[in-house]
């Protein structure tokens, strides 16, 4: 593990860089920066979503996913290293099977709401999206590892499945989009 912070104003980005896990400096508007940023974001968000009342296999998962997500964020952090391995991305996939399996199939498309946990998972769905638009961003023009990539497709899926599941541990179920309104 890299060097460790033990002064947090340490005032080297006051010329608008930032330091790399692997000592090298960037722009802090660089596509890695931002993809780091936005990765960051997302498990900020997974941390919003945890102070909810969730059912325990639930609240299990999240704690996992912010612990990938940091690792995530460590591999952003140094150019050519892998943290996040493809085992992370199938317990991703595992998780999604167990959840869905329990789901009525969808009818309609759903809106974002429903109860507070359920919004949150949305909230952390889009911001998992935007996530993922940076990780492709990046991969235009530097090498980044696969395995970034699909997690981040995958965790928004899980979160979109995983809002449905909050949703019906509420009480209630989801919102649908109504075509004819008045």
């Amino acid at each position: 593990m890299g060097n460790r912070l033990s002064k947090i104003a340490t005032r080297t980005g006051d010329d608008g860089t930032t330091g790399l896990g692997d000592g090298t400096r960037t722009g802090k508007d660089s596509l890695r920066i931002h993809a780091l940023g936005e990765v960051d974001e997302l498990n900020s968000h997974i941390g919003v979503l945890l102070t909810e009342t969730l059912p325990d296999g639930i609240r299990t998962a999240l704690l996992e996913i912010q612990h990938d997500l940091f690792d995530l964020g460590g591999e952003l952090c140094i150019p050519g290293y892998t943290l996040l391995k493809t085992e992370r991305v199938a317990q991703l996939d595992a998780w999604l099977a167990e959840h869905n399996a329990t789901l009525p199939r969808l009818k309609e498309f759903i809106l974002p709401g429903g109860s507070r946990a359920a919004a949150q998972a949305h909230v952390c769905r889009t911001v998992c999206r935007r996530a993922e638009r940076a990780v492709v961003a990046l991969e235009r023009t530097e090498t980044v590892n696969d395995s970034a990539r699909q997690y981040l497709n995958r965790l928004s899926d899980l979160m979109f499945v995983l809002a449905r599941v909050l949703n019906r541990a509420d009480g209630g179920t989801d919102v649908l989009w109504q075509r004819e309104r008045t």
